[in-house]
């Protein structure tokens, strides 16, 4: 791939998750994340609520790097119609993988590509459903004893040690994980800040 222009890609996202995720892409960052209230207005869909904070914090950033494509994203678990934040302690994250056990919940990836310069900004979301197997308690014990369900939307981390305790995913993994990587890339592309460049033979 290579960058139509000078100017790499801001990631408005102190996220390791996404900056992983992109990087082995091969693209060149910049990490700047938005400081933007992440609380979201009652009554939204996941949807709206994704998209929203997404474009919230890629116009943030877009006003601070007026010459450079920003990538805001924000990804939320939602079961049975609620939205499962990150656990802030042991008993929450418990209570959450419990509510999580045996069943199917969704993952929502909102993310927004903008440049301030170039007028131009798209918004999309991501579902992707998760099914989990049923958890004994000393699966959750354990697992909340472990650094990793503290800074993660719903207390797991796919790419991790929580890998253990998901059945199914019914859609894009790297959803789950913080970022559409397919669908990224191919906005990127869309908006014309990126090309792929076949090697010469």
């Amino acid at each position: 791939m290579k960058w139509m222009d000078e100017h790499r890609l801001v990631l408005a996202s102190r996220s390791p998750r996404r900056r992983h995720l992109l990087t082995q892409m091969g693209l060149d960052l910049e990490i700047l994340p938005a400081g933007v209230d992440e609380t979201s207005a009652p009554g939204l869909s996941p949807v709206a609520v994704v998209k929203t904070l997404a474009e919230n914090k890629a116009y943030h950033v877009m006003q601070q790097r007026r010459q450079a494509w920003v990538l805001g994203a924000d990804t939320i678990v939602v079961k049975d119609g609620r939205i499962l934040g990150k656990p802030e302690n042991p008993g929450q994250a418990v209570s959450m993988l419990e509510n999580l056990s045996g069943a199917t919940h969704s993952v929502f990836t909102g993310y927004a590509v903008g440049h301030h310069t170039k007028g131009k900004i798209i918004t999309c979301a991501i579902e992707t459903s998760v099914v989990f197997k049923a958890l004994t308690k000393q699966e959750i014990l354990w697992y909340t004893g472990t650094h990793e369900p503290y800074d993660k939307a719903g207390g797991y981390a796919v790419q991790g040690l929580g890998a253990f305790m998901v059945k199914e995913i019914r859609g894009s993994w790297a959803n789950v994980v913080g970022l559409p990587v397919c669908e990224v890339i191919q906005t990127l592309v869309s908006l014309g800040a990126i090309q792929f460049q076949g090697q010469k033979s």
